[in-house]
């Protein structure tokens, strides 16, 4: 199946239209009976046909004048952590109302995958969305590599136990549904010779790969999904006063698009599947995905990254996408800063996250605010031994400070 089969719906007046004609049933007779059932779910239909929306259209994706910016690399499913960070950002209460007033914000995407509680961790930032919104402040939720990945059917990364939050008392009818559609288009495309054989095995074999809220997940995602529609409403790259925030990086390849031409495309391919192809939202050095900011040497992308910066106007470029030691990482002497530090526990539950104040870079490394150094040089290992003073011990960063201390700088660990 395709990610165009799992449009919410259609397949809800779909099952609307099973359930009437089951009820029905003995009423209505050929040809009566499917007049009858398609008459009756007219009202849902003309709904999806009226309030369908054209998702690539430009939004603000700059702004100025904002005192204190809040950064937050990937979280991938850990809730736990998530709030544990907002917390100590002072972005909310311990009910995770927001009470960060006029603060931005920017969780800079990979908020699915991994962990198992995606779907609270996108509901938080929808409510939070809101209420930074009426306190004068912002939220941005940047769609990175795995928010698309999940819109466009690549469920590699997604556990089993995640699909279960999905789960409602319709989801056996559901899965049913979607089952009986795949026997017909089994039989439709295969000869009878080349079928499988539809018993209890193949039915079991079929819904181990499909288990309860499955289907359920695939319709949120889907463009006219719950967090489908979500995702399609925000950016992949925004400007906060001077400077870019985005999931993956800027690459040679794309240094001279504008920001509202990346973004334009982005909402563009994820909301129309047929656009994908090798366009932007997939390829490996498009904005989702690209890593040379964060792995190449710095010899070598130096007169890149100063391309970047007056390209765009700014000063520094944040991302997240690629793990970095357990902290936030400062490259090319501050000019980018890695902030995807490893939140979840696959990666070791590490707890960190950029402070812009009065354009002043900070690391909040579980709970402490620490000035990150605009050089990579000897003025960086003070403070990644600061930061290492407060982990659980040993720390993460113990080998980074090592390799520095002997003049073997790996800068991240993917």
């Amino acid at each position: 199946m395709s990610p165009a089969d799992f449009n919410p719906r259609w397949v809800a007046i779909e099952l609307a239209a099973m359930r009437i004609e089951c009820h029905l049933g003995r009423l209505l007779r050929f040809p009566f009976e499917s007049i009858g059932k398609w008459v009756a779910v007219l009202p849902l239909l003309l709904l999806c046909v009226v309030t369908v929306e054209r998702t690539a259209v430009a939004q603000q994706d700059s702004w100025t004048g904002v005192r204190r910016i809040v950064a937050i690399g990937d979280v991938h499913g850990d809730y736990q952590q998530f709030i544990t960070l907002l917390r100590q950002a002072q972005l909310i209460d311990q009910r995770n109302r927001w009470i960060g007033g006029a603060t931005h914000l920017v969780q800079l995407g990979d908020v699915p995958d991994r962990g198992t509680e995606t779907r609270k961790s996108i509901e938080l930032l929808m409510s939070l969305e809101k209420e930074a919104a009426q306190a004068g402040g912002r939220v941005h939720a940047l769609i990175g590599n795995h928010e698309a990945m999940n819109m466009y059917g690549d469920l590699r990364y997604v556990p089993s136990k995640e699909f279960e939050a999905y789960r409602d008392r319709h989801s056996e009818e559901l899965r049913q549904y979607y089952y009986d559609q795949e026997i017909e288009s089994i039989k439709k495309t295969s000869p009878p010779e080349e079928r499988p054989k539809f018993d209890d095995q193949f039915k079991k074999a079929w819904e181990s790969k499909h288990p309860l809220g499955f289907f359920e997940h695939r319709q949120a995602f889907h463009q006219q999904g719950r967090y489908g529609k979500w995702i399609l409403g925000h950016s992949t790259v925004i400007k906060i006063n001077d400077t870019l925030f985005l999931h993956g990086g800027i690459s040679p390849k794309y240094a001279s698009m504008s920001i509202q031409d990346i973004n334009l495309e982005i909402r563009w391919e994820l909301g129309a599947f047929n656009q994908l192809g090798d366009g932007i939202a997939r390829d490996e050095e498009g904005p989702l995905w690209y890593r040379g900011l964060a792995l190449e040497p710095e010899s070598t992308l130096a007169a890149h990254v100063d391309q970047i910066l007056e390209h765009y106007g700014v000063r520094r470029i944040v991302v997240g996408h690629t793990v970095t030691q357990g902290t936030v990482i400062p490259r090319f002497q501050g000019k980018v800063l890695l902030t995807d530090v490893g939140m979840n526990a696959v990666y070791g539950s590490r707890l960190a996250c950029l402070i812009l104040e009065n354009d002043v870079a900070y690391v909040l490394h579980r709970g402490v605010k620490i000035p990150i150094p605009s050089g990579t040089g000897s003025d960086l290992l003070p403070y990644l031994k600061r930061a290492a003073t407060l982990d659980p011990q040993p720390s993460p960063l113990e080998e980074l400070i090592h390799q520095m201390e002997n003049n073997q700088v790996v800068p991240a660990q993917r």
